[in-house]
């Protein structure tokens, strides 16, 4: 087999990986906080399985603690703990736990998942750096996510988070708005009663069927 040959099958085999970890949801970088101890601690120690359990951002038990994909996760009951063991890729927050609504502009920071810091939309896990991020989200949730997705695998996953945000806090998305601006448009259509999402709405969005 030439040189030329085996180059390329390797480099083959490494896309094939990168993209089976990526489609797992396994691929960081991840979104982490130091807490009790504990350095990288995911959902800033909220249990991932009881938003889909219980609708609510729950506190996880330090004593209920376990590490996979190389961060750790606490839980508020041993259920929830062997729950997440079994399927952990249908509780992980989408984009590595980073607020959805910066890996919309390319700009890995930020994230809560404590209240009005989170949605489940189609059945998955997506958190956010407040509240006002969540709404400026849900202006258009299923363009954004498009575009969340887009900016993950093309840019973002397997990058060092502090490199990839200074890059596109200097060169902006083409679709890039300001904050202020943002929070203007949020309020014009709330007058209006146009929001896809208005506020008193359930936390919890069903998933498709």
């Amino acid at each position: 087999m030439s040189l030329h040959r085996r180059r390329f099958l390797v480099l083959t085999a490494t896309a094939l990986a990168s993209h089976r970890a990526l489609a797992a949801g396994q691929t960081g970088p991840f979104r982490t906080v130091s807490e009790g101890g504990t350095d990288r601690l995911m959902l800033e120690g909220h249990d991932a399985v009881a938003y889909f359990t219980r609708s609510d951002a729950v506190r996880g038990d330090p004593a209920l603690q376990i590490e996979h994909a190389g961060v750790f996760w606490r839980f508020s009951s041993a259920e929830n703990r062997a729950e997440f063991q079994r399927d952990p890729d249908k509780y992980m927050p989408q984009f590595g736990g980073y607020c959805s609504n910066g890996i919309n502009y390319a700009i890995p920071g930020g994230g809560g998942g404590g209240p009005n810091t989170w949605r489940i939309y189609r059945g998955k896990l997506y958190v956010f750096g407040g509240q006002k991020a969540r709404d400026h989200f849900e202006m258009d949730t299923e363009l954004n996510l498009r575009r969340a997705d887009q900016y993950w695998t093309s840019e973002i996953a397997g990058s060092n988070p502090s490199s990839q945000r200074f890059k596109r806090m200097i060169f902006r998305v083409p679709h890039y708005m300001s904050d202020a601006a943002l929070q203007a448009e949020w309020e014009a259509r709330l007058a209006a009663g146009t929001l896809p999402v208005m506020p008193g709405k359930p936390q919890v969005v069903p998933a498709a069927p």
